[in-house]
């Protein structure tokens, strides 16, 4: 009996286990990671986001814009100057797209509720960024972008 009971132990866990897989692909996809994300194949290292900016506090800064660099365009309201911003970037020592590390000590501020979504690709980098304005490493983190971000108070 003994031997019986583990024996079927054995084919359970073997069911189990074949079944997971395809249990977890039903599941539907994964959320997509804030993290700057690698080179995608067949990127010309071109510059394509579209920025969403909601919360702001200014009507004609809230809404979805498109931006494109090299040459600048797109119906982001400042296209030249943020291009000019994004092309800096590379020279500084953060990156403004990677999240603040749950480990950064920040000041006990608050920025105002606007959000902003920043997507699309930078330099042939894939982007999905969320910025917000809770602490001062957010604050610091969005004005780093200003004015591929609006600059609200």
């Amino acid at each position: 009996m003994l031997r019986r009971l583990a024996l079927t132990a054995v084919v359970s866990l073997a069911a189990l286990s074949a079944a997971a897989p395809a249990a977890t692909a039903s599941a539907g996809p994964l959320p997509r990671p804030l993290l700057p994300l690698p080179l995608l194949q067949g990127d010309d290292g071109r510059t394509h986001l579209t920025v969403v900016i909601s919360g702001s506090g200014d009507p004609a800064a809230d809404g979805s814009y498109e931006l494109e660099c090299e040459p600048a365009g797109g119906s982001h309201p400042a296209a030249k100057h943020a291009c000019e911003r994004l092309a800096q970037l590379p020279g500084e020592s953060a990156d403004p797209f990677t999240p603040v590390s749950p480990d950064a000590m920040c000041t006990q501020q608050f920025g105002g509720p606007a959000t902003a979504r920043v997507t699309g690709s930078w330099r042939g980098r894939s982007i999905d960024a969320a910025f917000d304005r809770t602490n001062g490493c957010e604050i610091g983190r969005w004005n780093s972008l200003r004015p591929v971000l609006p600059n609200v108070r």
